[in-house]
């Protein structure tokens, strides 16, 4: 660590202003960042810790925040109020930035390897054609396959893991001297989450990075960081180096966030209960076409031959890594794509069900998806994003009945009944997710998919979740479709386990079973990886 700081926040208070008066969401933080260390701020959801990242940068919009205190300081120089020239050259060139969701951060209209040139072209100089060799070199480090495939891809195109390897490599493009790394591994399956820390940790090394880590993950921040910050409502109440903090945590909330693990098992059921969702030889191949007359010379074959079944009251856990099909298996038994073989729910078979047949069993089967911002539409409130699906079904009880049901489900997930009127983008990333948990829980279905339902939620607010979801699943006999990366959730959530590589199922089993006793290299791999992620 060298002696002067190459970061300097000092007594920083964020201000925004609401509709008819102004809210402070950060008071008086102050630390500082070292070349080649590792700084963790932590927290939970809404605690403050993605406005600060952002405010180095001068990312918030200026026409509704407001800094009453403080200063932001690169190597000497002041951001806050800095003008376009000096943002221009910092941006992206000396300090990199992660989003938390890249979905929403990369622009839908251009191809993976436009972007990343675009960081090149502009920063470094260089021509089209050392653009393309140094962006295939980044994606290589980052991990994503079929790289020059990959180059011409969409961001739609992508899995939600895909799409935060590019992130990744855009911001790594420039080696710049800070990198703000907002929830970086969220999306990752763990095996490339360790890939991921270790590709961080070499450029550490040989640069001289400095980290700013925003992260919920408490397993990454005590392996990874060397100091961290504690925040909750604006506030940093602890910080130190980290190995004190998780030996000896002064702060009650620190204590909290630490004894905070989900443990338990999942409700019991009967084996050879009533199936809710069956699929036989379910196939999703998406054929790829070149050539003038877009041929189809071959197939990406997203789910290949999985054959399931899914009792009432019982939890199948997915697993596996970034774009091995878990996604695409949960969206073809549910009918939102199209596939191949036979698919039953609740003893019908829909198969083929379309229009008004289909939407009829909308009720019963509903989904959350792994990206809150990218699934919520920005232009409802918070009320008629829980409310559309009671008025798209006709279960309307009028105004004053339906108001009672939307704050009733909110209070489940952890929202203040204030939140009803206000949108999506008011939220942080984890609030978004617990409003899209309402969303689907107001209709009471049979089937819930959830996908990373915890992936954005801090830790004490993943073992509420999962306590949430476990009663509603004993008192309604709900069936879960539970699709994550964190295996520590997936063994407190699941009955059964699928383990999924390149849309295949290589494993399947009760989930103590494969947790005590796997049977696959893959699965293997998979289990040491989420108990041993470090640098």
């Amino acid at each position: 660590m060298s002696e002067q700081p190459i970061l300097v926040v000092d007594d920083l208070s964020i201000s925004f202003q609401m509709q008819s008066f102004q809210k402070t969401v950060v008071h008086n933080v102050s630390f500082e960042l070292y070349k080649g260390e590792t700084l963790a701020l932590v927290g939970e959801s809404g605690s403050g810790k993605s406005v600060t990242a952002l405010s180095i940068l001068q990312l918030l919009n200026p026409s509704q925040v407001s800094y009453p205190t403080g200063s932001i300081l690169y190597r000497g120089e002041e951001l806050i109020g800095a003008n376009n020239s000096t943002l221009k050259r910092v941006r992206g060139d000396r300090i990199g930035m992660i989003f938390q969701e890249p979905m929403t951060s990369l622009n839908p209209l251009h191809t993976v390897e436009k972007q990343i040139n675009e960081v090149l072209l502009l920063h470094k100089g260089m021509d089209k054609s050392e653009a393309r060799e140094r962006t295939i070199e980044l994606l290589g480090l980052v991990g994503l396959d079929q790289v020059t495939e990959r180059l011409q891809a969409y961001p739609h195109q992508l899995s939600g893991g895909q799409r935060q390897r590019v992130m990744i490599a855009m911001a790594l493009a420039n080696e710049p001297d800070i990198l703000i790394a907002d929830e970086p591994t969220t999306a990752l399956d763990v095996t490339v989450q360790a890939q991921i820390l270790t590709l961080i940790g070499e450029l550490q090394q040989k640069l001289g990075l400095a980290v700013l880590l925003i992260t919920h993950d408490l397993t990454v921040v005590k392996n990874v960081a060397s100091r961290v910050c504690v925040m909750r409502d604006g506030v940093i109440h602890e910080t130190g180096a980290t190995h004190s903090v998780f030996d000896s945590p002064q702060h009650e909330y620190t204590k909290e966030l630490l004894g905070a693990e989900p443990t338990g098992d999942a409700p019991v059921v009967d084996a050879k209960g009533q199936v809710i969702i069956k699929a036989d030889d379910l196939r999703v191949w998406f054929p790829i076409k070149r050539g003038f007359f877009r041929r189809t010379v071959g197939h990406v074959k997203a789910v290949d031959g999985i054959s399931l079944s899914l009792n009432v009251g019982e939890t199948i856990g997915v697993v596996g890594e970034s774009g091995s099909g878990k996604t695409t298996l949960a969206q073809a038994l549910l009918r939102l794509i199209p596939s191949q073989g036979t698919i039953e729910f609740d003893g019908r078979d829909i198969t083929n069900a379309t229009g008004e047949e289909l939407k009829a069993l909308r009720q019963n089967m509903q989904v959350v998806f792994q990206d809150p911002y990218g699934s919520l539409s920005p232009r409802m409130s918070v009320r008629s994003i829980i409310l559309e699906g009671l008025h798209a079904h006709n279960l309307s009880q009028g105004e004053e009945a339906d108001e009672q049901k939307a704050l009733s489900v909110l209070d489940q997930v952890g929202l203040d009944s204030d939140a009803l009127n206000r949108y999506p983008h008011e939220f942080s990333g984890g609030q978004r997710q617990r409003i899209a948990v309402a969303r689907a829980m107001i209709l009471q279905p049979k089937l819930l998919m959830l996908d990373e339902p915890t992936s954005a939620l801090d830790r004490a607010v993943q073992v509420q979740m999962i306590e949430l979801l476990r009663e509603l699943q004993r008192q309604h006999g709900l069936s879960y479709l539970f699709i994550s990366h964190d295996l520590r959730v997936v063994r407190a959530m699941a009955n059964r386990i699928i383990v999924m590589k390149g849309g295949k199922c290589v494993e399947m089993g009760d989930a103590q079973s494969i947790f005590d006793d796997p049977q696959h290299e893959y699965t293997r791999e998979l289990l040491t990886a989420a108990y041993t992620a470090k640098i």
